[in-house]
């Protein structure tokens, strides 16, 4: 397998498996024209708005495991229809970049009683970002703090679920 298709596939069973164990369902659009590769629902909700759902851009990188804010590039379609201003979407949106060893065969091993995956994802909220002066590409800022988590995902989507923005 091409070593990208390889990558988008293991971002999107590594978010899946995030998004099980937090009681959401996922679908996903049958074509990727607006840089969304899958959607996060609640059925119910806990908050003000019934059925809560976001979007998300997954991206997987590999990278070593950062230990501060990291640089991004992004292409600048993808850039540019994550940085649309919130209130101008009817659903959130936001960017996942799933980071793993440069190695395949490291990015998921088994043992007896878990089955690791490697490294780690972390997520941004792009929305109202300036206009880029670039051609091709647009470099982001992920925050090292926003690890994209069981527990984050579950704010994520108790903020979507009381009329806030992620």
């Amino acid at each position: 397998m091409d070593p990208n298709k390889q990558k988008e596939e293991f971002s999107r069973g590594y978010v899946q498996s995030l998004a099980a164990a937090a009681g959401f369902s996922v679908s996903e659009p049958s074509v990727d024209d607006d840089s969304i590769d899958l959607t996060f629902h609640r059925t119910g909700g806990k908050g003000t708005i019934r059925s809560p759902r976001f979007d998300a851009q997954l991206k997987c990188s590999a990278q070593a495991l950062p230990t501060t804010d990291f640089g991004f590039s992004l292409k600048l379609k993808n850039y540019d229809d994550l940085r649309v201003p919130s209130g101008q979407l009817a659903v959130h949106r936001i960017l996942v970049v799933v980071l793993v060893p440069d190695d395949p065969a490291d990015w998921a091993r088994y043992a007896t009683a878990h089955l690791p995956l490697k490294h780690g994802a972390y997520w941004l909220n792009l929305a109202g970002m300036p206009t880029s002066t670039n051609k091709t590409a647009q470099s982001v800022t992920i925050p090292f703090g926003q690890s994209f988590t069981v527990d984050s995902l579950l704010a994520i989507m108790d903020v979507v679920g009381n009329g806030g923005t992620p």
